[in-house]
């Protein structure tokens, strides 16, 4: 049961300073009386209105690398103040580590607004991720059934085990443009055959495409002349 600690003061004030130095001794104690062995401490001295944080990127960084369940800090201000708090907290659930407020003595509890706020915000994310999944299905059945666009013959590298594919298929490209598929749905039916692909490296490669076309054309008419 691993943990971090991050501690947060707004200024480089001398006051400011001890408030540091004290929210790290608070914490380390008290993540020791629970058994939690601390693996890092981070510190900085940084606006919690910004999100744009070096420690809280290390932060975030270390939690995902060790996979550390546990985040130690004084108070839910010293991750961020107004809707910045949020964000971090949204991001910290995200990555399935619980919060203890030394403040509170116990994991974090938010006001029942802020509670509110942040389960509509996973709820959005979730009918986005749906509606995101809904619209590969809609591509790929766009794809395979109204334009008769088979993945089978079309699409390279089967049977790799799932490894992702992280070539640009301009061939697929090309024959899907050729079917009167948008780009987004080109997108989206390639994501659904394990390409992680942009619509603008889409747009960008079948314009590469073309223009290439055109030069071999214009250089064979030239050449025949």
């Amino acid at each position: 049961m691993n943990a971090i600690i991050y501690a947060r003061v707004s200024t480089k004030k001398e006051e400011q300073v001890t408030s540091l130095e004290r929210q790290r001794e608070n914490l380390v104690c008290w993540a020791e009386e629970l058994g939690m062995p601390v693996v890092e401490i981070v510190e900085e001295q940084h606006s919690g209105f910004d999100l744009n944080r070096p420690g809280l990127g290390r932060l975030l960084q270390a939690i995902r690398k060790h996979r550390i369940k546990y985040l130690f800090i004084q108070d839910d201000t010293r991750l961020g103040r107004g809707e910045a708090k949020l964000a971090v907290i949204h991001q910290l659930c995200k990555l399935g580590c619980k919060i203890y407020s030394f403040q509170q003595k116990k994991e974090l509890e938010l006001e029942a607004g802020e509670s509110t706020v942040l389960h509509i915000i996973a709820k959005v994310e979730e009918l986005q991720r749906k509606m995101m999944n809904q619209k590969i299905s809609w591509g790929m059945q766009r794809a395979v059934k109204e334009k008769g666009y088979n993945p089978a013959k079309n699409l390279k590298n089967q049977g790799n085990g799932g490894r992702e594919k992280i070539e640009v298929p301009i061939d697929q490209i090309v024959a899907l443009r050729e079917k009167e598929l948008t780009y987004d749905e080109i997108v989206a039916t390639l994501k659904g055959f394990g390409y992680s692909i942009s619509r603008a490296t889409v747009h960008r490669r079948y314009t590469e495409y073309i223009l290439t076309q055109e030069a071999k054309l214009k250089q064979e008419w030239e050449e025949s002349r």
